[in-house]
């Protein structure tokens, strides 16, 4: 592990050398590249270099524990070196975790309300709540592609896209089915009723991270419905697109123009090829990674809404908390936090 590190280190020594020198600047996407490779692994150098720093002083403590009138402060500092050696050490462990490539990507989002008709739908669009302030309050942007509402207010389907540094590395963890218990609104005699929420969440790929040949792709266009004031029925300006080889159909009819659209159909079409393709690439380490954060199992269910009783379980880790209220208004953050603990938990494991 070490002989890794000081490579990293040099390479960091070295970039940071480059971006010293005055010439560098007169290449900009020089510079933004060199910004990037160094902010990606400053934290991995800073733990280094205080681990070292944390070697240094245990040895040096140790060797000053043999004056008398030092031991004291020796053994002090000692045992205090001891206690952080071992946690610099598993960071270190965990920064060199190979990295999620898609990480720094926005993630396309599609809610489907599955069992329960029309108190699906209603949860449906909680959900779409939820995520749209958890994006909020991480100052990420949501744009809604295309959504099917109901006569009551709910969705039957909402696809979304969240943009922001980051955004997938949290919402990877929530695809899988969601389920709600709670008393409808509808529902007269007080009963509570159980239904389900499909989540889908794929990172926004870009046309040119997937091969997509055009011969393969129809496109039609419809006018757009729903809410939209004048525009609506207007103009044929909303796209649908049709994979022919997969039969996959991707609708876009938020934008204004039929242009805004076609693109953004093309790029949640690039997504949802790419993680079919995923899914094809880990289907056979599917039974042994079946319990594993993140594998992304859309039969599987996930976490229990129980509005009852006010908690919220997350079934994968078993995490509990008697909070829904929060967690409905988009505090996701400790139940995201417990997901992104147990995933690198098995990464560990299984890098040794």
């Amino acid at each position: 592990m070490i002989d890794k590190i000081n490579a990293i280190e040099a390479k960091y020594s070295q970039i940071e050398a480059r971006l010293r020198a005055s010439e560098t600047y007169t290449d900009p996407e020089l510079v933004a590249r060199l910004n990037k490779e160094q902010s990606e692994l400053r934290p991995l150098v800073e733990t280094f270099r205080d681990y070292r720093r944390t070697l240094d002083a245990r040895d040096q403590a140790e060797e000053m524990m043999s004056d008398p009138e030092l031991r004291e402060l020796a053994q002090e500092e000692y045992l205090q070196a001891l206690d952080d050696l071992p946690r610099l050490e598993r960071e270190l462990q965990v920064l060199l975790l190979p990295k999620d490539p898609n990480d720094g990507k926005n993630v396309i989002v599609e809610i489907r309300a599955g069992v329960g008709g029309e108190e699906a739908a209603l949860f449906a669009h909680s959900l779409y709540r939820m995520y749209s302030m958890y994006a909020e309050s991480k100052r990420w942007n949501t744009v809604i592609d295309s959504s099917s509402e109901t006569e009551l207010g709910g969705v039957k389907e909402i696809v979304f896209t969240v943009e922001g540094e980051g955004a997938w590395s949290r919402f990877k963890f929530e695809s899988g089915v969601h389920r709600v218990q709670r008393v409808p609104e509808t529902e007269s005699g007080g009963r509570v009723h159980t239904s389900t929420v499909t989540v889908a969440v794929l990172p926004e790929m870009e046309t040119a991270d997937v091969q997509l040949n055009p011969a393969d792709i129809e496109m039609q266009v419809f006018r757009s419905s729903g809410a939209g004031g004048q525009h609506v029925n207007k103009t044929s300006s909303a796209v649908r697109l049709i994979h022919k080889p997969t039969g996959m159909v991707v609708e876009c009819q938020q934008e204004r123009s039929q242009f805004q659209n076609r693109d953004k159909a093309m790029r949640i079409l690039a997504s949802r090829l790419y993680e079919a393709e995923q899914e094809k690439i880990s289907s056979q380490y599917t039974a042994q990674r079946r319990s594993q954060v993140g594998s992304g199992m859309r039969n599987e269910r996930i976490r229990t809404y129980n509005f009852p009783q006010g908690r919220v379980t997350d079934h994968r880790i078993g995490l509990t908390l008697y909070k829904i209220d929060q967690v409905m208004d988009g505090a996701l953050d400790e139940v995201i936090d417990a997901l992104a603990a147990d995933h690198q938990a098995e990464l560990l494991k299984n890098a040794q």
